[in-house]
Formats: C-alpha cells, sequence, structure tokens
C-alpha cells in the first residue's frame, strides 16, 4: 500500500498548535492507505512526517475490548472462517483482521465489518453473524 503523503500529513499538523495534535488525523490517512490497519511501518511514516518518534502514534492498548473478550470474538472468527489474521478466505469472501482500536470503547467488543460498526459482539454472536454475510 501507498504511505501517507508526507505533505498530506504536515497540512494537517499546520492546523494545531503542537505536532502531537495531529497524531490521530495523520493515522486515519495512514489507516486508509494500509487498508484499514495500522502496521508498524505506518506508525513510522506517521511519526517521521510529524517530526516524532513512532512512539507517540501508539494510541491504544485495546484495554476496554481486551477486557470483554475480544481474543475470544477474534478465536470465533478464525473458527467460523477457517483464517487467521491477515488471511483471505480462499473464496475471497472474508479477509480477517486484527486492530488495536476502532474507537468505540464505550461498546466493547467492536467488529467493523465494511464501514460498518458491530457493537457489544461476544465469541457467541460471530457464529450468526458470518452466517448473516454469508446470505443464511
Amino acid at each position: 500500500m501507498a504511505r501517507p503523503p508526507a505533505d498530506e500529513v504536515r497540512a494537517i499538523a499546520e492546523q494545531y498548535p503542537e505536532s502531537t495534535s495531529a497524531v490521530l488525523p495523520a493515522l486515519r490517512i495512514a489507516q486508509e492507505r494500509h487498508g484499514g490497519w495500522l502496521p508498524p511501518e505506518a506508525l513510522e511514516e506517521v511519526g517521521e512526517a510529524l517530526d516524532l518518534t513512532p512512539a507517540y502514534c501508539q494510541v491504544c492498548t485495546n484495554i476496554c475490548c481486551g477486557l470483554r473478550g475480544a481474543q475470544d470474538v477474534l478465536q470465533a472468527f478464525e473458527r467460523e472462517l477457517g483464517v487467521q489474521p491477515g488471511e483471505t478466505t480462499p473464496d475471497g469472501a472474508f479477509t480477517l483482521r486484527a486492530v488495536e482500536c476502532i474507537g468505540g470503547c464505550g461498546w466493547p467488543t467492536v467488529v467493523a465489518i465494511d464501514d460498518r460498526h458491530r457493537l457489544n459482539v461476544s465469541a457467541g454472536d460471530v457464529p450468526g453473524i458470518v452466517q448473516e454475510l454469508r446470505g443464511g
């Protein structure tokens, strides 16, 4: 995927009194450029464009979702789809990704499917979600 344009990130940073204030908007650009997630190199790219270390770009450790069973939800999707995070199902219908934060800390665990978020998902909800998505 393409890197976030440094000029675009710097233009956003100019709107704020400090470059650290531009981290979230810049990460959003990077997330879009990296197919919906933030690999380590995206954090480095944003940090470089803002003259910050990549540590400033680590936004969330996902404590809310983690405490509400995010790992169990991920494992349920792995079982239902037969793929690991970062892999696509053989029919090309699903790509499973684990992300640090979707921004729904008040409603964990959050699952994003395309541009739609499902809130308060538990591992027990996953088979029904996959069945619904497969048209069943």
